[in-house]
């Protein structure tokens, strides 16, 4: 079992305000993950505003037409500079999701943070190498152009993926 860790950051031309009304809201998820994955939460957070110890549970399909129920819990919020998510139950070993927030000139840079261990052992890091990891790619690039389009765009040569 491998540890994997991927880094992505966004710029955004918003107030720190308006970023974390938009990113702390569980039920603005659905408008940025990809439409062919038919995410849905389903334990009716509502408008809520995340909280340490609230649960989110959603159903999605990441693969074809394979459902997928994951539970996941923040377990830090520290307004408005980051939150944690951590898998409570779903496909991973374990997952753990940091969104943070820092104010930059023109706007907020958005950084998130996920590390996770695939199931299964060498079968789960194999899989990851093929399928998962190129998978989460391109959810976040998907992420990526929905917050450009909701919130628009600022030059910045190093939005995307960050190696390490």
């Amino acid at each position: 079992m491998s540890k994997s860790i991927l880094t992505f950051r966004q710029r955004m031309p918003v107030s720190m305000e308006d970023a974390w009304d938009f990113f702390s809201s569980p039920a603005n998820l659905a408008r940025i993950t990809p439409p062919e994955m038919l995410f849905r939460i389903t334990n009716g957070t509502g408008q809520e505003r995340i909280y340490e110890g609230m649960v989110v549970a959603y159903t999605l399909y990441p693969f074809m037409l394979l459902p997928v129920r994951w539970e996941t819990e923040i377990t830090r919020v520290e307004r408005p500079f980051f939150f944690e998510d951590a898998q409570k139950s779903g496909p991973y070993e374990s997952w753990r999701h940091r969104h943070e927030f820092r104010s930059i000139p023109g706007g907020v840079e958005m950084i998130d943070r996920i590390d996770y261990v695939m199931p299964m052992g060498a079968f789960g890091d194999l899989v990851n190498a093929l399928i998962v990891s190129r998978r989460l790619d391109e959810v976040f690039a998907y992420r990526r152009k929905r917050i450009g389009e909701i919130f628009g765009e600022m030059p910045e040569a190093r939005q995307g993926a960050i190696a390490g």
